[in-house]
């Protein structure tokens, strides 16, 4: 009899799987919500793996450390914090592994700390046979509560910055050959390495949400993350939210300099680590949004339907056949 391995299965099944142990929407949102008797906690946790997130080759461990903050306090973001607490740090270490790269995965880890705020609150230490660095981080529920099931039809999709570039980062540090075609400049190359190893995120975010809100009633809306990649972004709150996502091509937002053709917008929808917000709003706000703020834009809107993704472009949409980035 054939067992189950988790790369048949894949991330997505595990979760689905994993969440019946759990309370009832649980897994629903990258952070769980701890309500208490004053503020309630957010609550996120995110680990990078050697040769799967990361190698020496690809990022030093001062960047490292800036990112494994930056992954947990975009998901505190993306649920609608409005202060982090702090984080708590597990370390999983071969035991010849040099000190010097502790202390610079330190160091990088308190400039993050220091940009977006929060402090360690402690950790944990092991042997292994790779190094894992996993952080837990603690973050306080502003007045807007961010889920990914609280998008509507009729919402306006919206994103912060511009997605790829993470991506291309990557590639360049991994020294991958690209077509002969075309050249790289210099700025596209300093600019894409520098998002892969210094990932920046939002954290007037929700400041700027409340002060272009168009009705104060509203509580809630939809929002994650595109830590995995754009589509999967899209994916997530197409199926939390019970809608289908029409995508405007022309309107995605991309650097001045990016290549064109099929392959270069798969590393656009499917590259992750970008770390973008990709949200829903009702139309006014979003218009009230994206005056006020330049770095946002508007991609497309929910529809009733089946959760999917669609282009208003048909001759797009075979783009959507491909698979995201899988961690099994």
């Amino acid at each position: 009899m054939h067992k189950e391995i988790l790369e048949d299965i894949g991330e997505k099944e595990l979760i689905n799987r994993l969440e019946k142990f759990m309370p009832k929407n649980q897994a629903s949102d990258d952070c769980a919500l701890i309500k208490t008797k004053n503020e309630n906690l957010l609550v996120n946790t995110d680990s990078l793996v050697e040769n799967v997130h990361f190698n020496d080759i690809t990022i030093c461990p001062q960047d490292l450390g800036w990112k494994a903050v930056v992954s947990n306090i975009s998901d505190l973001l993306s649920s609608g914090s409005k202060e982090t607490i702090g984080i708590t740090i597990s370390l999983v270490l071969p035991a010849k592994t040099e000190w010097i790269w502790v202390k610079e995965l330190y160091k990088g880890i308190n400039k993050a700390l220091k940009e977006y705020g929060g402090r360690i609150l402690g950790g944990d230490c092991s042997k292994g046979n790779e190094k894992v660095i996993s952080i837990t981080a603690f973050g306080i529920q502003g007045e807007l509560e961010l889920r990914r099931n609280a998008c509507k039809p009729g919402d306006i999709i919206l994103t912060t910055g511009i997605h790829g570039l993470s991506k291309l980062g990557f590639l360049i540090q991994n020294k991958i050959n690209f077509d002969n075609e075309f050249s790289l400049n210099e700025r596209l190359i300093s600019k894409s390495i520098e998002h892969f190893c210094r990932p920046n995120i939002y954290p007037n975010f929700l400041n700027n949400l409340l002060k272009t809100r168009s009705n104060k009633k509203i509580k809630r809306i939809g929002c994650t993350d595109s830590s995995d990649g754009l589509f999967q972004a899209l994916q997530d709150l197409a199926i939390a939210s019970n809608c289908k996502a029409i995508i405007n091509y022309e309107k995605i937002p991309k650097d001045q300099d990016w290549p064109k053709g099929d392959k270069w917008d798969e590393y656009y929808f499917f590259g992750g680590e970008d770390y973008e917000l990709v949200f829903s709003l009702p139309k006014k706000w979003s218009k009230n949004l994206s005056k006020f703020d330049k770095n946002i834009n508007e991609i497309g809107f929910f529809d009733y339907g089946e959760p999917s993704i669609e282009f208003r472009n048909n001759n797009k949409n075979i783009l959507f056949n491909k698979k995201p980035f899988k961690h099994f």
